[in-house]
């Protein structure tokens, strides 16, 4: 995840993750410090960047810490897909366990 003071994040480098002036903006809207507005963009731009298969990955792993079993994570996942601001395609369960283990 970019951190404040990586090139790729400091607004009017090349390889910028969001338009330059969001960041001042943000800062300006809200009363947050710049480096903080930049960071918060910076998360944000990386979670709209998530593809379908890092989030089934990410989101896999992060219920198997919980007391989930597979059998209830799979509905889950596809539930979850849903509401992504990605078109993710309708997958199956069979689906999403060859995203998670190949």
């Amino acid at each position: 995840m970019p951190r404040p003071g990586d090139r790729a994040d400091k607004p009017g480098t090349r390889g910028d993750p969001f338009p330059q002036d969001l960041a001042s903006y943000l800062a300006a809207s809200t009363g947050l410090p710049q480096a903080t507005a930049v960071r918060v963009v910076a998360d944000v731009a990386t979670y709209f960047n998530e593809t379908v298969e890092d989030f089934v990955r990410r989101r896999h792993a992060e219920l198997r810490h919980r007391p989930y079993k597979n059998e209830e994570i799979w509905p889950l996942l596809a539930a979850e897909l849903e509401q992504r601001r990605f078109a993710a395609p309708e997958l199956s369960e069979r689906q999403l366990r060859r995203i998670v283990y190949g």
